[in-house]
């Protein structure tokens, strides 16, 4: 298996549940930031949100997007993917709610026609885990691994 693999399966352990990032959009060429629930999968980070959210909005404008998460960084293009109830969000839907179960009901209204999926497709990006890094390039199949520990702690506010 090449680094590019190893880090795809690393990412899918260490992602592939409900994690929270922090989203970042572009507005008006300033970025604008939000916390927000993801999912991956098949190398897509997936969020749940409402279509006339100002997130949706800006990246319908723009879909250049980044997500950040205690030292693990992504770059990407989001795209409204469309209700859930639409025919092609029939798997992914299942998957989310199971992910989300706790919260994904008591949060969401799937008879508002505004409610939403939104994708978001990878081209670059930094995580560890188990004391490597993974540098990857989504757009050229590449990765590089190297030694990784953070050397910063984060305390909870």
């Amino acid at each position: 298996m090449d680094a590019y693999e190893t880090g795809l399966q690393k990412l899918s352990a260490l992602f592939s549940q409900d994690r929270t990032f922090v989203l970042a959009t572009v507005k008006e060429s300033k970025p604008s930031q939000r916390v927000v629930d993801t999912y991956y999968d098949e190398g897509v980070f997936w969020i749940v949100t409402y279509a006339q959210s100002n997130k949706v909005k800006e990246l319908r404008m723009n879909p250049q997007v980044s997500l950040c998460n205690s030292f693990h960084t992504f770059n990407g293009l989001a795209y409204y993917a469309g209700h859930p109830l639409d025919e092609q969000n029939k798997d992914i839907r299942a998957k989310l709610i199971q992910v989300f179960e706790p919260w994904y009901f008591a949060h969401n209204n799937e008879a508002d026609k505004d409610m939403c999926y939104v994708r978001i497709e990878l081209t670059e990006g930094f995580f560890h885990t188990d004391g490597f890094g993974y540098i990857m390039d989504f757009t050229k199949h590449e990765a590089k691994i190297i030694p990784f520990t953070p050397q910063i702690s984060l305390l909870p506010i």
